[in-house]
């Protein structure tokens, strides 16, 4: 059953299709940057792509943050949708291990001008984390999913009362679906353990969207 998931896509190419043409656009600027992902990136699937960029943006005009932590830059899209709804002055901290994506990254914030707002990061982010300093508004987590618990309890006390946390990729291709422990691998272990810590956890209210491969949006109440 788990390897049938393993392609498992939530909607029929049919209905992603309508999903996207009945969505507000994504700028030129991300068009040419998803292709351009897709021409030189190892990974290409791993970018957020036109319906959750856009998702993304209306989520921080919604809240219209003044800090944003990011973990996880990969090629720069989701930074580039989340400075859509920055407060004036606002800034983003985007943290990523890959050095060969460096150049790509900065070439886009700055062709965005917004390269005065985002702090990149190269690091572990395991390590950059707890040299932070202050509290953010809004954290979204796309980086190396084993360590998704441990992420969230570095970065839980430095979220403000009332912002949010935002995970991608909480479905793990569906393969959260199986129960048998012992033949998961250790990303599907270590999503379904983030899952229920964060359903289990009193200080948050949450909700899985099962968007692309599942996003998780938490608001931190307490």
């Amino acid at each position: 059953m788990v390897a049938k998931l393993k392609d498992m896509n939530f909607f029929s190419p049919d209905l992603q299709r309508y999903t996207e043409q009945h969505t507000s656009p994504e700028s030129p600027l991300l068009k040419k940057l998803d292709r351009e992902t897709n021409l030189k990136a190892l990974y290409p699937k791993m970018i957020s792509g036109h319906l959750q960029g856009r998702l993304l943006s209306m989520f921080s005009n919604m809240i219209r943050p003044h800090r944003i932590l990011e973990i996880g830059t990969y090629t720069g899209y989701s930074a580039i949708c989340l400075a859509e709804g920055l407060a004036p002055e606002g800034k983003i901290i985007t943290i990523d291990i890959n050095q060969e994506l460096q150049e790509i990254v900065k070439s886009y914030l700055n062709e965005a001008q917004i390269s005065e707002q985002v702090e990149c990061i190269l690091g572990d982010a395991m390590k950059v984390i707890p040299k932070l300093e202050g509290c953010f508004d809004l954290v979204y987590l796309d980086a190396d999913k084993t360590n998704y618990s441990k992420y969230y309890d570095l970065i839980i006390d430095r979220v403000e009362v009332g912002g949010y946390i935002l995970a991608d990729n909480v479905l793990w291709y569906g393969k959260v679906l199986s129960n048998d422990l012992d033949k998961l691998d250790k990303e599907t272990r270590a999503i379904k353990k983030f899952n229920k810590k964060v359903l289990e956890d009193p200080r948050v209210k949450n909700v899985l969207l099962p968007v692309r491969d599942g996003l998780m949006i938490l608001r931190k109440t307490v």
